[in-house]
């Protein structure tokens, strides 16, 4: 399933047997963040297991793009759900380590998950 937010990029929806994944592009900013938002929430309402945000070919445009990320979580852990970081931008991922939000959110790489997968550490997203 493919949605088209009105301001920005596509977010594509593929549903999988342990959660879903869901690519977002273009810029996270505050013109963005409401349809993104929305349509994540039907994603975390609609199925169980993780929640994997493929961000790398998204930008965090500002405070209002980070925020939905955090958001995004607790809804998330609300509903029982696990929400993961995947294949973040080296920007993405200083972004969240000058946050310190990358104790609760650890972005997952999935390259080099497969090259070690013993070296590769993915901290449960809670709040």
């Amino acid at each position: 399933m493919t949605l088209h937010t009105h301001c920005r990029g596509p977010i594509r929806v593929i549903d999988a047997p342990d959660g879903h994944d869901v690519t977002i592009e273009g810029r996270l900013d505050v013109h963005s963040v409401p349809d993104i938002r929305d349509a994540i929430h039907a994603v975390i309402v609609a199925g169980e297991g993780e929640v994997r945000l493929h961000v790398g070919k998204a930008e965090i445009g500002d405070a209002t793009g980070l925020g939905v990320i955090v958001h995004l979580h607790r809804r998330a852990t609300r509903a029982g759900r696990r929400l993961v970081i995947v294949d973040a931008s080296d920007r993405t991922t200083r972004l969240l380590r000058a946050c310190r939000l990358e104790r609760i959110i650890a972005p997952r790489h999935p390259v080099a998950a497969a090259a070690h997968p013993a070296t590769l550490t993915v901290a449960p997203l809670t709040a």
